[in-house]
């Protein structure tokens, strides 16, 4: 019996095609027409959209649950031994499953907007909610004329499916999409809020405050899938290595650093009424790099482990959607430019100039991964030559400018708004903190070098004393915020760290954060070990102080493929001997999967925070022997834990009172004193 679901789903797609042209236009003509029906219009549409959108999803996810291969994405991307909750994540582990979820985050953001800001004045809420729904038909017009995942077979269906690529089949694949594609999609509402406020002509602090916690949201949700990502290819890939520079990691990873950006303008704009024009920008530079990512995966022109191999033609249609998107919101902002002045002064010396100072390293930040990603691609499009941009071009050129933001970083939160007077400013305990970063590098350095019995790392001792540094500098801040509240309120030292705002300690947590990834990223690149080898069972290595031994090797069946599974036993050694023998146990696989005849390699891995005991296994050699790679990777596991630091200080930003829903306030051209006693400065 053939099932109608798929049917139920294309009709439930096809239906969203008018209510986003609808969405699109109808709210923004009330606002201009100042028609209040029109305008409340957005919320009921955004509605519908959402709903017939999960219908469609919902459709789409039975399909590959109850094995339906008559949907040729099905076939494609399934296969009856998969596990269960393989094939749920097997939706969106395709180009066209991907993007019915792309579309289906889009509205989900739309319905928060629609309900979560009825605060907005109702212009202002229907022109957001207007653009919102033009992004939609762009991207649903892309899915249903070239990228349809409701596709039938119904003449000669297969009786089995190819399987999901073998690499997806990991919980990687069930959490990493989803949270990227939520950050990529939250930054069309920092988008949709600047065209919108471009279109009414107010950019004033209103806006910034109404923006920001929406954008802090994306954010951080993108945070965790880049940190997510990096993780599963750490574990996944077998290579050892958490960042490859790879293109589609690039693609991610550049909207991240506009945003970056973005939320510190924003926090400058909401509280002093500056750098709007620069905000604006940022907005719009944000999403366009969320849809160049889009473009460079969908495209066919990258060849990546990442990438969806896709006809070029859809890539086509990306680039025009990027083109008109892109073009149409610079011809907007050129055309109100003008009217864009800022709204107050200051100097060189204060806290605006440093945060100016740190958005513009991280603009050349961007430029630098954006021409490092796009100039092979571009000579290959000129027929001028194949090149290839890696990992050297990359670190000569990004690591000292994060190197430079890092030190602004740390003195930024010292400075007043408007301006300071030189002297209070060279009293700051900047000295004291830098002779103690100093001696805590000269230590670590030294321990680390004897432990892992090598010479002494320069980089290393730069990485140890630049996120000491920025660490201390960051906490002693807070904690002379709080003695100051304590003081001021005749309370106690805890009752002022309870006084501070939990956007105040959202910057605080996110800053600490950077500090232990850069700690993680420099220890780990300075001290890991790696040693290949040829190992058969009873086999023996020494590997920077821990020995491992092969033990066994034994084959054995999955749900859908057979694997040979070595087990390794690993203990600490001191002055060459043992000690408690072999505590811990690795056991890395070589699967091998029917469907798809492909080979995957699964590491194991140990790990502590301050170092990781890896093992893979390579090809099977004569003898019994196999090819293995081990490594010991010392603090490796402080990058994501620094970047899960930075979301969760992102999220205070969001949580902070001041960002809950409620009725908006007009705000006038800030005065010298805008910063209230909570947000100032010791």
């Amino acid at each position: 019996m053939i099932s109608v679901i798929p049917e139920i789903g294309h009709l439930a797609l096809l239906l969203c095609l008018p209510i986003a042209t609808a969405l699109a236009v109808l709210p923004m003509a009330g606002a201009a027409a100042s028609w209040h029906l029109l305008q409340r219009s957005g919320p009921l549409l955004s509605s519908g959209l959402w709903l017939f959108l999960a219908v469609a999803f919902a459709c789409l996810t039975y399909s590959f649950l109850h094995d339906d291969f008559s949907v040729v994405l099905v076939a494609q991307h399934s296969n009856t031994a998969l596990p269960s909750y393989y094939k749920f994540s097997a939706v969106w582990g395709n180009h066209e499953g991907s993007l019915l979820l792309w579309v289906f985050i889009l509205a989900s953001w739309t319905l928060a907007v629609a309900y979560l800001g009825k605060s907005l004045p109702p212009d202002m809420h229907a022109r957001v909610l207007a653009v919102l729904g033009g992004i939609a038909v762009g991207f649903l017009l892309f899915i249903i004329f070239t990228s349809n995942p409701f596709e039938r077979n119904l003449i000669s269906p297969p009786l089995e499916g190819n399987d999901l690529n073998p690499l997806l089949q990991d919980i990687g694949l069930i959490l990493h999409p989803p949270l990227l594609y939520i950050g990529y999609v939250g930054f069309a509402v920092a988008f949709a809020f600047a065209i919108a406020a471009l279109i009414g002509g107010k950019l004033d602090a209103a806006w910034a405050r109404w923006t920001r916690p929406w954008t802090t949201v994306a954010w951080l949700f993108l945070t965790v899938g880049i940190a997510l990502g990096s993780w599963w290819a750490y574990y996944e890939l077998g290579w050892g290595g958490w960042w490859f520079w790879d293109p589609v990691e690039n693609a991610s990873f550049m909207p991240w650093l506009a945003g970056t950006a973005l939320i510190h303008s924003l926090a400058a704009t909401e509280k002093r009424g500056v750098f709007r024009s620069w905000t604006v920008l940022l907005a719009i530079l944000a999403f366009s790099l969320s849809l160049l990512g889009t473009f460079l995966v969908r495209s066919g022109i990258l060849v990546s482990v990442h990438a969806f191999a896709s006809d070029p033609t859809r890539g086509m249609f990306i680039l025009l959607f990027l083109a008109v998107t892109v073009g149409g919101s610079l011809l907007l902002y050129a055309l109100r430019a003008p009217t864009i002045k800022p709204l107050a002064t200051f100097k060189l010396l204060s806290r605006e100039s440093w945060l100016l100072i740190n958005n513009s390293l991280l603009a050349v930040s961007l430029a630098v991964v954006l021409i490092g990603t796009l100039f092979p691609l571009v000579m290959s499009a000129l027929d001028l030559g194949s090149y290839s941009v890696g990992p050297p071009y990359f670190n000569k050129l990004f690591l000292p400018l994060m190197v430079l933001l890092m030190l602004f970083m740390g003195v930024a939160p010292y400075l007043n708004w408007k301006h300071n007077r030189l002297t209070p400013v060279l009293v700051r305990p900047w000295y004291m903190v830098s002779i103690v970063a100093l001696g805590i590098a000269m230590l670590a350095v030294a321990l680390l070098s004897q432990r892992y019995v090598t010479q002494w790392r320069f980089g290393a001792f730069i990485t140890v004393a630049l996120s000491s540094w920025l660490l201390l500098m960051t906490l002693t801040h807070a904690g002379l915020k709080a003695r100051r509240f304590a003081s001021a309120k005749n309370s106690s030292a805890w009752q002022g760290l309870a006084s501070l705002s939990r956007s105040y300690w959202g910057m605080v947590v996110a800053h600490s954060g950077i500090a232990v990834m850069a700690l993680g990223i420099g220890l780990t690149s300075s001290y890991s070990v790696q040693k290949e080898l040829a190992m058969s069972p009873g086999a023996v290595a020494d590997v920077a102080g821990y020995r491992f031994v092969l033990e066994k090797l034994e084959d054995v069946k999955g749900p859908n493929y057979s694997a040979t599974i070595a087990s390794f036993g690993v203990g600490r050694l001191s002055d060459g001997t043992l000690v408690k023998g072999l505590p811990i146990r690795l056991q890395p696989e070589k699967r091998f999967y029917y469907a798809a005849k492909n080979v995957m390699t699964e590491a194991g891995i140990h790990g502590r925070l301050t170092r990781d005991l890896y093992v893979s296994l390579g090809d099977s050699l004569e003898d019994e022997r196999w090819a293995v790679r081990i490594y010991v990777k010392p603090f490796i596991r402080c990058i994501w834990l620094g970047a899960l630091m930075m979301a969760a200080g992102g999220l205070l930003v969001v949580i902070d009172k001041r960002y809950m829903p409620r009725l908006p306030v007009r705000t006038d051209a800030p005065s010298d004193t805008v910063a209230s006693k909570e947000q100032a400065v010791v």
